[in-house]
This record gives C-alpha cells, sequence and structure tokens, in this order.
C-alpha cells in the first residue's frame, strides 16, 4: 500500500460500504457466523454503539475509496471488562493479500493505550489459518478454544478467543 492510504472515523455515510465489505465475507465461511448478508438497517445500532474514544470504528482508504475496517467492541458488557475490547478487522476483497492487515493490526494495537484498553481478544474459527497467523504474528495467543460450537453448512466449527495483553 502506498502513502495514499488514510485511517480514519467512520461516519454514518461510510455504513453501506461497511456492510458491503462485511457481506462479502459470509459465503467463504471462514471470517463471520452470519449465514446470510446483513443490512445497513440490521447494523445501525451496532454503528451506534462505536465511539472514537472509547470504541472507535475506522475506516481505511486508499485513494478516497474504503478499503478496510477495523472495530473496538466491548467485551461483556460489563463494568469491570472496560479495558477489554473486541477487535474485528475486515478487508474488502481488491485489496486482501496485500499486508493490509499487518497494518490495521499494528495500527489498533498502537492505539490501545489512549483508547484505555490492556487487552485486546479476537474471535476467529479454528479453519481460519489466515487470521490465526495473522493475529499470532502481532503477538496474540490462544486463550480460549470452543470446539463445535458453530454449524456452517452442516459442519460444525470450532472458534478460537485469540488474545492480547497490550503494554
Amino acid at each position: 500500500m502506498d502513502d495514499q492510504l488514510l485511517i480514519r472515523d467512520a461516519v454514518r455515510d461510510d455504513l453501506p460500504m461497511i456492510v458491503e465489505i462485511y457481506n462479502s465475507t459470509i459465503a467463504s465461511r471462514m471470517v463471520t457466523a452470519d449465514l446470510d448478508p446483513v443490512t445497513v438497517e440490521d447494523r445501525e445500532v451496532w454503528f451506534s454503539n462505536h465511539s472514537p474514544n472509547f470504541r472507535p470504528l475506522w475506516v481505511f482508504t486508499k485513494n478516497q475509496q474504503i478499503c478496510a475496517w477495523v472495530s473496538f467492541e466491548s467485551f461483556y458488557g460489563r463494568p469491570a471488562y472496560q479495558h477489554t475490547a473486541e477487535l474485528s478487522i475486515y478487508i474488502h476483497q481488491d485489496f486482501r493479500s496485500q499486508g493490509l492487515g499487518s497494518k490495521l493490526l499494528h495500527y489498533a494495537i498502537d492505539a490501545c493505550p489512549t483508547l484505555h484498553i490492556k487487552t485486546l481478544v479476537a474471535y476467529i474459527f479454528g479453519h481460519n489459518q489466515p487470521s490465526i497467523k495473522l493475529f499470532e504474528n502481532h503477538g496474540f495467543s490462544q486463550w480460549a478454544l470452543l470446539p463445535k460450537v458453530a454449524l456452517l453448512d452442516g459442519i460444525e466449527r470450532d472458534l478460537l478467543i485469540l488474545g492480547l495483553r497490550v503494554n
């Protein structure tokens, strides 16, 4: 990626592209437990739960085109977990396998102290080796295995919880 890559807080007008990128991952059965595409309306509450200074939703643009997004979400929704966040990264299909995931993950980890996040978790299907490798390359390790908790097209799939303590 070149220096035309910009990172910014998502705005409501970005939501259709955020949803499009998300929906593009459903058919692979590698990334999300959703089985059917979601709508912009389905994601309105999710979008509004993000805030730039606490649980941001960032879009990454190249030449003004959204090519990826990163979401921080509260873990388990209870006050004692306020310094723990779930991290999700979704990349537009035209920008995958170009090293962007590594840049996004690095950027997200570096932002954690400013966001008062001490622990990151990621939920990744056990058969999604590219994502597991990406997160492990950035210091995440497996903290939990939930065997055969997802049923995708008749196949039971494991869910891994990867975690990272942020210094």
